[in-house]
């Protein structure tokens, strides 16, 4: 499904902040990604985005065999690549409702397919935000306008929900939320995955993944994974830190 091959990316001054980076995601896996700050872990999810600030010095990403680096960044989105940020976007103005159905449109017309209708739409949109417990408010309010932190991360798992992507590369998508707020999160990111789809989760807290168990967990630290395991390296690293890794 996702396949990414000794990637390495560097910012606009020439440093590398990305040296090789190999993992192989499979249908139905949740990888979570761990490290201490300033590892790459945003980097590495900015860089298959597609963001402007960083330059592909070498590897490749491939969804079911294309490159995305090959592609425009809504070309990504619309293959069936979906990025949560750490820190969403306000965009004033942009009616969040109004925004999700043409984003999902674009991806429909992308794919050859019609066009979903308004009721279809309201329908769909309503089940979603029923999954996240989201009230009526967040039809009519702009995309993540004076949101709280939490609000912003419902929101987009709201967006994942709605665009149904294949891949899902959620970076800190717990930072912020209060339990109540971690449990729907989590519990709406559970009920989205199949076994058609994979979600890749970037966090620092095995408590993300009391909720959600992962596949695999990988250690990534001065731009490489340089550890991977099972669900039981989250709880070590929770811990013990990372010292011990360069230890060995």
């Amino acid at each position: 499904m996702l396949s990414i091959k000794n990637l390495k990316a560097s910012i606009e001054d020439g440093t590398q902040i990305l040296k090789g980076i190999n993992l192989e995601v499979k249908p139905g896996e949740v990888h979570a990604i761990m490290g201490p700050n300033g590892s790459g872990k945003s980097t590495l999810s900015k860089v298959i985005a597609g963001h402007p600030a960083y330059t592909v010095n070498d590897g490749v990403v491939e969804l079911d065999g294309k490159n995305l680096l090959d592609m425009e960044i809504c070309e990504r989105a619309n293959s069936g690549l979906f990025i949560s940020t750490q820190y969403p976007t306000e965009i004033p103005g942009v009616n969040n409702v109004e925004f999700l159905k043409m984003a999902l449109n674009s991806k429909r017309n992308f794919l050859g397919l019609p066009e979903m209708s308004d009721a279809d739409f309201k329908k769909l949109c309503e089940e979603k935000m029923q999954l996240l417990e989201m009230d009526d408010r967040y039809r009519d309010r702009g995309v993540n306008e004076g949101y709280s932190g939490g609000e912003k991360k419902r929101n987009e798992i709201l967006q994942m929900a709605i665009l149904d992507p294949k891949v899902s590369f959620l970076d800190e998508t717990d930072s912020g939320l209060d339990i109540d707020a971690l449990r729907i999160v989590a519990n709406g990111i559970n009920h989205i995955m199949s076994p058609e789809k994979a979600v890749i989760l970037v966090t620092h807290y095995q408590r993300l993944l009391d909720y959600i168990k992962p596949t695999y967990v990988h250690v990534l630290r001065h731009g490489k994974i340089i550890l991977s395991g099972g669900p039981e390296l989250a709880l070590k690293l929770e811990e013990q830190g990372y010292d011990w890794i360069e230890e060995k």
